[in-house]
C-alpha cells in the first residue's frame, strides 16, 4: 500500500505513490480516450522531480515543473473522472491552472466527462493569480450538468483559493473532506461525492 508521509521531511516524496488499489477498474495509460493513453512506466527508475526532490514514476507529468496528477478512475457512462494530485500548485509563477485544464482537462471533457473530482491529500502548497482557467473549466462543466469537487484538500490551501475566488468554481471543504475514501470501490465513492454536491446545489 503507498505510504502517506509527513509533508516535513520532503527527501521522502518518492515514496508517495499515486492510489493502486482501483487499477484493476482503470488504469489510464491503456485507455484509448485518456490524455496519457500509450504511456510507458519504468518502475525502477525516478526521473520526475519536484523542487529536487524525486517522485514515485507513477505519477504523470502534465506541462507543471511542480505539480503532478494521476488520472485514478474514468467512468464514460456516469460521465465522471477522478484525479489525484502531488506537489505544489503554482498558479502565479507555472499557470499550472492552464496547463490542467489545457492538457488534461479538455481532453478529458471531449470524451464526455463533465464531473470531476480531484484528490489533494498530497498537495503542498498553492500559489494563485487570476481565476480565468477556473471560470472558463465551471462554465464548460455547467453547460453540461457537471460539477468539479476537490476532496480532503488542507484548509490552508483551501483558505488561500477562496482569496483567489476558486471558491465560485470549484466545491471544497466541510463535508467534502472525506478521509476514508480509500475504503470504497470508485463508483461507490463517485455516488457519495454526487450525494454531497446534489445537496450543496439544493441549498443554494
Amino acid at each position: 500500500m503507498a505510504q502517506y508521509v509527513q509533508y516535513s521531511r520532503p527527501m521522502v516524496m518518492h515514496d508517495i505513490e499515486p492510489y493502486y488499489r482501483w487499477e484493476p477498474f482503470y488504469q489510464s495509460d491503456t485507455d484509448p480516450q485518456s490524455p496519457f493513453f500509450g504511456t510507458q512506466y519504468n518502475y525502477d527508475l525516478f526521473t520526475e522531480n519536484i523542487y529536487g526532490y524525486y517522485i514515485a514514476p507513477g505519477w504523470d507529468f502534465f506541462g507543471s515543473e511542480t505539480l503532478y496528477l494521476k488520472i485514478l478512475f474514468v467512468d464514460y457512462k456516469q460521465s465522471f473522472g477522478i484525479i489525484e494530485l502531488i506537489g505544489e500548485w503554482n498558479d502565479a509563477i507555472n499557470n499550472d491552472i492552464m496547463h490542467l485544464k489545457r492538457n488534461v482537462i479538455e481532453s478529458m471533457m471531449a470524451a464526455g466527462i463533465n464531473k470531476f473530482i480531484l484528490m489533494g491529500e498530497n498537495i503542498l502548497n498553492f500559489h494563485g493569480s487570476d481565476d480565468s482557467y477556473y471560470e472558463e473549466w465551471f462554465e464548460e462543466t455547467e453547460e453540461q450538468d457537471g460539477w468539479i469537487a476537490a476532496i480532503n484538500f488542507r484548509e490552508f490551501i483551501t483558505d488561500e483559493w477562496r482569496k483567489y475566488n476558486i471558491d465560485s468554481y470549484i466545491n471544497f471543504g466541510g463535508t467534502l473532506q472525506l478521509t476514508e475514501w480509500r475504503t470504497l470501490g470508485p463508483r461507490t465513492f463517485f455516488d457519495m461525492v454526487k450525494r454531497l454536491i446534489e445537496r450543496r446545489i439544493a441549498l443554494t
